[in-house]
């Protein structure tokens, strides 16, 4: 399940890559379908793409890095030939000191207008929790084992610190009306750009403290930049897939729910709850009961309440 776990989260970063670049889009008879290479945006994410992996496969250094640099340049230069909109562009100014207060204001009152109603608000929260959790943990998991923090027994080294800090940047980031502060799959990124340690967070957390400031400078980066370096992190992340028992259908079919469910469901919580749920059943008719740890029977109870009550 943790190697599933991984590998889905892998196929979801990518996903959300080809979402954004333009090259997956929606179609109301097949759901989704290509998009139109005649699409400056995705044109340029396919061109992006072919040299990050070009540079990936001849194993230069920061390779996912350098291939959003070249993208980013050659989407400038696309947008002054005026190929067209959704292109790079170059900034109007470099730093900007205008901040929007006003998301505190209205955390207070929201969460005042929440707890008038008690019921509500406790199928809220756990809502919640259930989606934060799952995400987070999902994450941490595929992350750790990329950097090799899973010891012997399959346990997350230090997991606890890891999730009160996630919980502790989660409740103060909404108070602040911030987008939630959590372990994000897009952490993937600077694991596949060589990162080990949490040196790799802090400085990245510095850096968007910075970035504050430069952001007229920063919003030459678009999502058909970006998008590149996301399907190139699915790929690394997708490797986990060979350690898989794929032979042994009761360990294949929660693997393979976990990640289609993920991919197609578009969330790793629910991928995470589904591919539980098969496991246990998949391990009770194997009579592999004595596999199953009692936390289990507890997670799949929240997880069919959390599929009731969606």
């Amino acid at each position: 399940m943790k190697l599933a776990i991984g590998a889905g989260i892998g196929f979801f970063i990518a996903f959300i890559g080809f979402k954004n670049a333009g090259i997956i889009v929606a179609n109301p008879a097949t759901f989704v379908s290509m998009g139109t290479f005649k699409d400056p945006v995705v044109l340029l994410s396919v061109i992006g793409l072919f040299i990050t992996v070009a540079l990936l496969t001849r194993k230069v250094p920061a390779a996912v890095f350098w291939g959003l640099v070249a993208t980013t340049i050659i989407g400038v230069i696309m947008n002054l030939m005026g190929l067209g909109e959704g292109l790079p562009t170059l900034p109007t100014g470099v730093i900007a000191f205008e901040f929007d207060t006003s998301l505190v204001g209205a955390f207070t009152r929201g969460f005042g207008e929440l707890f008038s109603n008690p019921t509500q608000a406790a199928v809220i929260i756990f809502a919640f929790l259930f989606v934060d959790f799952f995400d987070t943990a999902g994450t941490l998991v595929a992350v750790g084992n990329d950097i090799g923090l899973v010891n012997e027994d399959g346990e997350l080294v230090d997991v606890e610190k890891a999730l009160l800090s996630d919980s502790v940047g989660t409740v103060v980031g909404a108070a602040l009306g911030t987008s939630t502060i959590t372990s994000f799959v897009e952490s993937g990124s600077g694991v596949a750009a060589g990162g080990r340690t949490g040196l790799t967070a802090v400085t990245t957390g510095v850096l968007f403290i910075l970035s504050i400031f430069f952001s007229p400078l920063l919003s030459v980066v678009t999502s058909a930049v970006t998008a590149p370096a996301l399907i190139v992190v699915g790929i690394l992340m997708a490797q986990q897939l060979k350690e898989i028992e794929w032979n042994d259908i009761a360990v294949a079919t929660p693997a393979f729910i976990t990640i289609v469910i993920m991919i197609l469901g578009y969330s790793i919580s629910d991928g995470i709850a589904a591919g539980f749920l098969f496991y246990t059943v998949t391990m009770l008719a194997t009579g592999r009961t004595k596999e199953l740890q009692p936390i289990i029977y507890v997670l799949d109870l929240i997880f069919l309440i959390y599929f009731f009550t969606k």
